[in-house]
């Protein structure tokens, strides 16, 4: 049998944790693996997901399916802030929507070099 496509999540783990890499999936509450390697916590994570799913239908339970995220989300920012993201976009000749994915890539980027 094989496991469907659930998004994940992976981090490093610490020295203090074991080091590794950790791979958790949200949609499976407690469904987790790790590994010495990113490609091993992926590989054993597959496993997890499989032995997770069996025991849901061992059990009788209704088994999640896979969040796919849509890649929209509307936030809302306050005016000034909104005036700024229109004048920086209009100064970078792009639309707000490209300024807008730029910063969080970079902020994401930023975060992901920190660990």
């Amino acid at each position: 049998m094989s496991a469907p496509n659930y998004p994940f999540e992976m981090r490093p783990l610490t020295k203090e944790e074991g080091g590794g890499w950790l791979i958790t999936f949200p949609d499976l509450p407690g469904c987790m693996s790790d590994g010495e390697t990113p490609e091993q916590a992926m590989q054993n994570g597959e496993d997890a997901v499989r032995c997770w799913i069996e025991a849901c239908q061992e059990q009788g339970r209704d088994i999640p399916k896979p969040n796919e995220p849509s890649g929209k989300f509307i936030v809302r920012v306050p005016k000034s802030i909104h005036s700024r993201l229109i004048a920086r976009a209009k100064q970078e000749s792009v639309s707000m929507n490209m300024l807008a994915v730029s910063f969080l890539s970079e902020g994401l980027g930023r975060k992901q070099s920190r660990r």
